[in-house]
């Protein structure tokens, strides 16, 4: 372990409120990057299957609709490298095997701001 990140093994422990590094997609489908997510599952269903479900991060702060904007004082665990802006807009599906790394847990009141901006758009 190194500055409070774990490097995950082949059998994943992912939860949900885990900020994780994985390799995924551009939308157009044309490059692929190493990005910073959020596990927004619930732990029955990531106990029980091989995919999770995220939202990214991005370091781009703007005032948009459908994200919640965190620091390290969202952390309940870990660091973040900068300030940051959780697009629940751009809910996915991966396979947890294609986690990198875990670099920390947000608070429950990020999450619960999280899910309400997820429900905005239904």
């Amino acid at each position: 372990m190194k500055s409070g990140i774990n490097i995950l093994k082949n059998k994943m422990n992912i939860n949900q409120k885990d900020v994780v590094l994985l390799r995924y997609p551009f939308t157009n489908l044309e490059g692929m990057k190493v990005r910073p997510a959020l596990v927004v599952s619930n732990e029955s269903f990531n106990k029980k299957s091989d995919d999770c479900i995220m939202v990214p991060l991005t370091t781009v702060i703007k005032d948009e609709p459908y994200s919640v904007i965190i620091d390290n004082k969202n952390m309940e665990s870990g660091k973040l490298v900068k300030p940051s802006r959780i697009r629940a807009d751009k809910i996915f599906a991966v396979e947890k095997n294609l986690v990198t790394i875990k670099i920390g847990k947000i608070n429950n009141n990020t999450l619960d701001k999280v899910k309400t901006e997820i429900l905005k758009m239904f």
